[in-house]
């Protein structure tokens, strides 16, 4: 080789290498990945809701730790069944995940199942006894408590006067949630179970467009994730809050009562939400994916961000995530043993 063109082949070569210990150690390893093929974020839910504003936080830090673009696409409906099942049916590389709540795959399932709540069957078709027939776990995100908050149609005071309203106008109070087989959902039939009371559901498609509903009094109740916007209405005297779905009473919140204090230990619930990939992606891909996204939510702006929306951020093991998946299926079983009707 002539001095020339082995100056060459060490110029072209030292590129590569350069490249290489520049891109993420998970690209390296993923054919087909590159900074030319953007990885595609599905979010469950509509846009303007917490889940929607948490994705859109993560996008860009995790864009900059897998050396692609990450796109947000929005899939709502059927409690986040819908954006699930576009991720089963996406090819297993990495180059399309989800953001979603655990209640796809271990609250809808066991309610829509046998009254054709969805057409979702590769998801579906196997929950009833695997919740990860069709997609992955790769990372849990983040823990949400639920907020339950009376509307300007409310006229009581407390969550007592909320059940002495049920118990005295059956079905005249309405409790809106952002969706059937939502966790909102599930705090409210355990709430209807315990108190044995008669209250209306008004599921919406997601957290945001029932805002401006609540705010006009179009119902009585409503359940959704802390967020600062809810909080705000709540400091101006539009929402009343009512009780917290969380293992202990909220910094933002320290007056307000959780559903366990109040009695109501079945319906005091969360939300954990996380990454999914599908089925079929290979190992040690999710495990790179997870090394990623565990190393974005350890960043300090990550963690402010998360904290400053009232989201506890959570992380860790794939295998872990897969077993608190798992055991939140057993505990809906269980809970929907007793009286299915108040899921309807």
């Amino acid at each position: 080789m002539s001095v020339p063109a082995r100056r060459r082949f060490i110029q072209v070569a030292g590129t590569a290498v350069a490249a290489a210990c520049a891109a993420p150690h998970w690209l390296q390893a993923a054919p087909g990945i590159g900074p030319s093929r953007p990885v595609r974020l599905i979010v469950v839910y509509p846009p303007g809701g917490v889940s929607d504003g948490m994705a859109r936080v993560l996008a860009d830090p995790l864009a900059q730790a897998l050396g692609v673009p990450v796109l947000i696409e929005n899939r709502p409906g059927a409690g986040g069944s819908l954006g699930m099942d576009t991720l089963a049916r996406s090819a297993p590389d990495g180059s399309t995940l989800a953001f979603s709540a655990i209640s796809p795959l271990t609250l809808h399932p066991l309610i829509s199942h046998g009254r054709g709540g969805t057409s979702n069957d590769t998801l579906r078709g196997g929950i009833s006894n695997d919740p990860l027939r069709g997609v992955v776990p790769v990372a849990s995100v983040m823990r949400t408590p639920v907020l339950v908050v009376g509307t300007p149609a409310f006229t009581g005071r407390g969550f007592g006067a909320l059940i002495a309203q049920a118990r005295q106008q059956p079905g005249a109070v309405r409790w809106a949630t952002s969706g059937v087989a939502t966790i909102g959902h599930l705090v409210l039939a355990q709430v209807r179970v315990q108190s044995r009371t008669d209250i209306t559901h008004i599921p919406y498609q997601g957290g945001g467009p029932q805002l401006n509903d609540a705010l006009s009094g179009q119902f009585e109740v409503l359940s959704t994730n802390v967020a600062a916007q809810q909080l705000q209405y709540i400091e101006g005297g539009r929402f009343q809050p009512l009780a917290v779905g969380s293992p202990a009473r909220i910094e933002a919140l320290p007056e307000v009562p959780t559903l366990a204090e109040l009695g109501f230990e079945k319906a005091n619930r969360d939300s954990l939400f996380g990454i999914f990939a599908p089925a079929r992606t290979p190992g040690a891909l999710v495990q790179r994916l997870n090394t990623q996204i565990n190393r974005v939510l350890r960043s300090d702006t990550v963690r402010e961000r998360l904290q400053g929306a009232y989201n506890l951020p959570a992380g860790g093991s794939s295998e872990d995530f897969a077993r608190e998946i798992a055991a939140d299926l057993r505990r809906n079983r269980e809970l929907m043993a007793g009286d299915r009707s108040q899921f309807d």
